[in-house]
């Protein structure tokens, strides 16, 4: 691949092992309002969209308007999840710690969730104040808007930057931005998922399984001991 001089982050999925558990809290709260929708619809339609894109689905699809406390109690619900059930990914603050070059994280995520979801799993820290979300464009992924602001705000060019993502929409959005797109595969959502299958506008340059396998496939990003 090109040499980066910075690699963007996706959160969601990436570095934490969020998808799964959100995907079962919104399948769970929409049943409480009579709409039965499964794992796979989810996963194919709202992996890496942000809320109110996912909503605003919901109600195109499905006629459901939803109540205006469905988001806060929704939202309310899934950080308790995440109190009980969230995880890093294995081996990613690893790879942090050990980055030759500068990092940022770039997510569809609220900024409270996201905010919230590092500090859980103990990234805060490392993420530092590199913490760009959908709520700062006007366009959420698939568009490029969120890569290419947050590689501004790094002042990076995009060519030189190399984006790491899960889903098909942050897919999409990162080859818009005309960055270097590796696919991050090792997420517990993924397991089993149509969204394994890529179409042509979301097909990475690479795929990652593990981030055990980052510092063999970019030896020359990683500071060596």
């Amino acid at each position: 691949m090109k040499r980066a001089d910075l690699v963007i982050f996706d959160c969601d999925g990436v570095l934490i092992d969020s998808e799964i558990i959100s995907a079962r809290m919104l399948v769970a709260e929409l049943a409480r309002l009579g709409l039965s929708i499964d794992l796979n619809y989810v996963r194919s339609h709202f992996l890496g969209r942000s809320y109110p894109v996912v909503m605003e689905t919901i109600r195109r699809e499905f006629g459901l308007d939803l109540p205006p406390a469905f988001e806060d109690g929704y939202r309310e619900a899934l950080l308790d999840a995440f109190r009980r059930e969230l995880r890093i990914m294995p081996g990613v603050r690893e790879v942090m710690e050990r980055l030759a070059v500068p990092f940022c994280v770039a997510t569809s995520s609220s900024p409270r969730r996201a905010a919230f979801s590092l500090a859980l799993v103990g990234l805060d820290g490392l993420v530092d104040g590199r913490l760009y979300t959908a709520s700062q464009v006007s366009r959420g992924k698939p568009a490029p808007d969120l890569f290419l602001y947050a590689a501004a705000q790094m002042g990076t060019p995009p060519a030189r930057c190399l984006v790491i993502e899960d889903s098909l929409t942050g897919l999409r959005a990162g080859l818009a931005a005309e960055m270097t797109v590796w696919r991050f595969t090792g997420g517990s959502h993924l397991a089993g998922s149509d969204e394994m299958a890529e179409p042509e506008d979301a097909r990475p340059h690479a795929r990652l399984a593990s981030f055990d396998a980052f510092a063999t496939m970019a030896p020359d990003l990683m500071r060596h001991p």
